[in-house]
């Protein structure tokens, strides 16, 4: 029976203790969401690693995100995505195309700068994981694992910079051993932006094929 009781009792504290490592991780990605929130515009360099489980080499880029609350320019792989609010311009420099699409909201794939930046808000349990220092700065990871038992991640290490409350990375590993790791060189906040800044301008592509969607 002491020892029912002792294993009991065990269990009450390790539970315990993970509801307080819980609390503690989402008062942190709290606070991350309100200052990402806070900005009224955000510019971002970033660098982008796959690593294959199978050995197939490493595939790395970089690109750069500029958004003004849902607004964006996003540029990676040669390509650039912007987004005026209403319509969605996919610009292929390669294939001289463009693709015009409209932002349906209800489309659970479709993304803004909202969903991309604080993402972890919702689908995830949190935990609180390990101190890193990373040239000098002190990066807090948290562990975020999908509720959803079909997702095919299967957790993600979100690195907070403690210091700024800004994210300093992200590394997504999924169930079939494929990691990747998005890690942001620059943050810089509240840029002088034109106002038309995010507005697409059919001129400036003269011999692209546009393709309209909608």
């Amino acid at each position: 029976m002491k020892k029912i009781i002792t294993c009991v009792f065990l269990a009450l504290i390790s539970f315990q203790a993970s509801a307080q490592n819980s609390a503690k991780a989402k008062a942190l990605l709290d606070e991350v969401s309100a200052k990402i929130k806070s900005y009224n515009n955000i510019a971002i360099d970033f660098s982008y690693s796959l690593r294959y489980a199978d050995g197939t080499p490493n595939n790395d880029s970089k690109g750069n995100l500029t958004t003004l609350k849902d607004l964006y320019e996003f540029n990676f792989m040669g390509m650039t995505k912007l987004f005026d609010g209403n319509k969605l311009y996919t610009i292929v420099p390669e294939d001289e195309e463009v693709t015009i699409s409209k932002y349906n909201p209800s489309d659970s794939d479709a993304l803004t700068p909202s969903k991309i930046l604080v993402f972890f808000n919702t689908g995830y349990s949190y935990t609180w994981d390990i101190l890193q220092n990373i040239r000098g700065r002190q990066i807090q990871y948290i562990k975020l694992v999908p509720t959803n038992s079909k997702s095919n991640v299967k957790e993600i290490l979100l690195g907070i910079d403690i210091q700024t409350k800004n994210i300093y990375n992200k590394i997504e590993v999924n169930k079939d051993g494929t990691k990747s790791i998005l890690t942001i060189n620059s943050f810089k906040t509240n840029q002088p932006l034109s106002k038309n800044h995010f507005t697409f301008t059919e001129s400036k592509y003269p011999n692209y094929y546009i393709n309209k969607l909608d």
